[in-house]
């Protein structure tokens, strides 16, 4: 490039051997980053909030007041902790790699990973559904295998929400982990062309779907998100950037106004996230007493038109009953004791917190003995936590014991672990009146973590 494009930046970049490719203002040669090389042009620093960008020195008191990274106020249902569980001080256990541990520890936490899970009754068994609103998208051609893999999953989630009685009107749909929103934007399409098509109208008025909203709940910023996109008139969108174990439903406005029912929902919620979005609906303080089963279920569109006002609760404080949970599990290597909705469960069974975060470890087994080795896997990029290729981080490699377990018995040893931790939070529901179960609701060439967690009153 022997000369910067037309209103672009004029500073050549010796790494890439081209000129930037910055916009810069009119009557200016070079863009605000590289604004020093002109003559007159005072020093840029490091912002101190963020030092991935700079800031020129003259305006730094100006740039801390605006800048994106400055702290916040924090939001009324921004409560610290609330969901995080007691501190019971096992938490601060040092954590112990299982390469450290020698042949005789590690049979013994063997033995009693066997013990603990002799008699479970949470058998997974295979679901794998979809819905046709889906179907449209999954027969693009212009989609890859990528975009293919996530739609066959909400696909299938959006199955099993239909299957269940949770996908209708008259409800509020809580997402947890929301990241763009795609699930939300499904959810809301099918209800917007699934009662179309029943009554034969073009389109329904907004007065039939005023009462639905979706609450989203991601703690990173998000780009490219789809629940700007939905408008419409009677149908209510709404982002929380808030962090799980932070969040305190019973001071969202939109839930307590309503007193809508709450379905939960998440699509590969990750390690101590599903804990936490657990605690948050059914073990917060404020939310205890609003958000326990309704008194009965409530019957699905096909069955009536309009939800019964007797399930909405009177008057007072919190949000609507939970009227169901249908949330994707992943990564149960990030579990964290504190955070985990069944010690109870665990200490029946003469488990602490040592071997809780051993077996936390171990559940990394049951999907890294089918990766390919560390030579031919692509490279991971640790800034990447949420991308699209992979919704959940690769298991520990350094991990595996070699020469202990074939990696048949290392899988096998994965699952029990996982089984045993999701049977703790199935114990945690079925404690607070839900009915829970484990399905795979996709099978294992979509995705390796194809668990689904659903409960129901």
């Amino acid at each position: 490039m022997a000369a910067p494009l037309p209103g672009r930046c004029g500073f050549f970049v010796e790494k890439k051997k081209r000129f930037c490719k910055m916009i810069v203002a009119r009557g200016n040669v070079f863009c605000g980053e590289h604004a020093t090389q002109e003559e007159g042009s005072c020093r840029r620093i490091v912002c101190p909030l963020d030092p991935k960008h700079t800031v020129s020195e003259d305006k730094l008191e100006k740039h801390l007041k605006k800048c994106n990274s400055r702290e916040k106020p924090k939001p009324v249902y921004y409560v610290k902790n609330i969901n995080a569980g007691p501190a019971d001080g096992d938490e601060t256990l040092r954590q112990v790699s299982l390469c450290d541990l020698s042949r005789t520890q590690l049979q013994s936490l063997l033995d009693k990973l066997k013990t603990a899970a002799t008699g479970l009754q949470c058998d997974i068994e295979d679901g794998f559904l979809s819905h046709p609103v889906v179907q449209e998208e999954l027969d693009d051609p212009k989609n890859g295998d990528s975009a293919n893999k996530h739609l066959k999953q909400q696909s299938s989630l959006l199955g099993h929400m239909e299957a269940l009685g949770l996908l209708g009107r008259g409800r509020s749909f809580v997402e947890f982990g929301a990241g763009r929103g795609k699930l939300s934007h499904w959810i809301h399409e099918a209800l917007r062309r699934r009662d179309p098509l029943k009554t034969g109208e073009e389109q329904k008025t907004s007065e039939d779907l005023k009462d639905l909203q979706f609450l989203l709940v991601e703690r990173s910023s998000t780009r490219f998100k789809v629940d700007g996109k939905h408008q419409e008139a009677g149908v209510q969108f709404q982002r929380l950037q808030v962090d799980i174990q932070h969040l305190d439903l019973s001071k969202v406005a939109p839930l307590t106004d309503r007193k809508l029912p709450l379905v939960a929902v998440g699509k590969h919620l990750c390690g101590a996230a599903t804990d936490l979005a657990l605690r948050c609906l059914l073990d917060t303080p404020g939310t205890r007493e609003e958000s326990g089963p309704p008194p009965k279920r409530l019957k699905t569109t096909e069955e009536e038109d309009s939800a019964d006002p007797d399930l909405v609760p009177g008057p007072g404080p919190g949000p609507g009953p939970v009227l169901g949970v249908a949330v994707a599990l992943c990564c149960h290597n990030r579990c964290e004791w504190r955070h985990y909705v069944g010690k109870e469960f665990f200490l029946q069974r003469g488990i602490g917190a040592e071997e809780f975060s051993a077996f936390c470890r171990m559940s990394s087994w049951a999907t890294c003995g089918m990766r390919p080795t560390n030579q031919d896997a692509p490279s991971q990029d640790p800034a990447n936590q949420r991308g699209e290729e992979e919704e959940h981080e690769p298991a520990e490699e350094r991990d595996s014991v070699s020469g202990f377990l074939s990696v048949e018995e290392r899988e096998q040893v994965g699952r029990l672990c996982k089984q045993l931790i999701d049977a703790g939070r199935i114990h945690f529901l079925q404690e607070r009146g839900f009915n829970s179960k484990l399905t795979r609701y996709v099978s294992s060439q979509v995705t390796l973590e194809n668990v689904l967690l659903t409960a129901v009153p």
